[in-house]
């Protein structure tokens, strides 16, 4: 896929990583770096930088002392922590429960990512919101569903690890018709919760996402792609998150008529 920094807006830049699986196939990863209203800069995810993205990022944000803290949103995006910490040294990281499990050894803050109390925090120019209804860690490490999810309110940008996934189809298959597509990940019925209410929480919590996340104009997805609100030719966000709820309807019903 590439490495590249895309500006997103003029506060936000996506990094498109490389990932590849059993070394081979390159699925991508993200990471992104935003600016706060007090001057300095987050990174969103973990990821490693060397040579011209490195370079385009210390550019951006002025050399790694301006980067106050990195946010770790997905328990199962974990190779680059490491990475993350050495360049960064002087900024705070924050992490999810399996995060701090696996790398006990390096330097976390108090507050999990997945946490009120974390949201809190950075609440002057960040929304957050986990997925209900559904594992967050899954006893399954195959079943990559869940993540915090975050919306930058002034750039009206949405950074999304797995949850909500973006296919951009090449241009030869636009030109024939196919769409490109917004959707929930495929592994949503492996993870709901085996419970009666499950299916309702997850309804409610994207119903809520729907509602409060729907005029987000901008959207990066890890291992897809982003869409920008220069390039959206189709609906908007609102109506992508709508027609990705309605697509998972029947696993849904499903799920809800074997556990209530």
């Amino acid at each position: 896929m590439g490495e590249r920094v895309i500006q997103v807006a003029e506060d936000f830049w996506n990094i498109r990583g490389s990932f590849k699986v059993a070394g081979v196939v390159d699925i991508g990863t993200q990471a992104s770096v935003l600016r706060r209203s007090n001057g300095k800069f987050l990174m969103l995810d973990s990821y490693t930088l060397s040579g011209d993205i490195a370079r385009q990022v210390d550019e951006l944000t002025g050399g790694p002392d301006n980067v106050e803290a990195v946010l770790n949103l997905h328990p199962f995006h974990t190779i680059h922590v490491r990475a993350a910490h050495d360049r960064y040294p002087n900024a705070k990281h924050y992490a999810t429960a399996r995060h701090i499990e696996r790398f006990g050894e390096l330097q976390w803050q108090a507050e999990r990512t997945e946490d009120a109390g974390l949201h809190t925090l950075f609440s002057d120019d960040l929304d957050f919101t986990v997925p209900r209804g559904v594992d967050f860690i899954s006893a399954n490490e195959h079943l990559h569903f869940s993540s915090v999810m975050a919306m930058h309110r002034a750039s009206k940008t949405i950074h999304v690890d797995d949850t909500v996934m973006y296919v951009r189809l090449p241009g030869l298959l636009r030109f024939f018709g196919l769409r490109d597509a917004m959707s929930f990940h495929p592994t949503l019925a492996k993870v709901l919760e085996r419970r009666a209410g499950a299916v309702k929480d997850f309804r409610q919590w994207a119903a809520e996402l729907i509602e409060q996340w729907g005029d987000a104009e901008n959207l990066c997805a890890a291992h897809t792609a982003t869409l920008l609100a220069d390039r959206n030719t189709g609906p908007t966000i609102r109506d992508r998150l709508s027609r990705a709820l309605a697509k998972v309807d029947s696993a849904l019903v499903a799920h809800e008529r074997k556990f209530g």
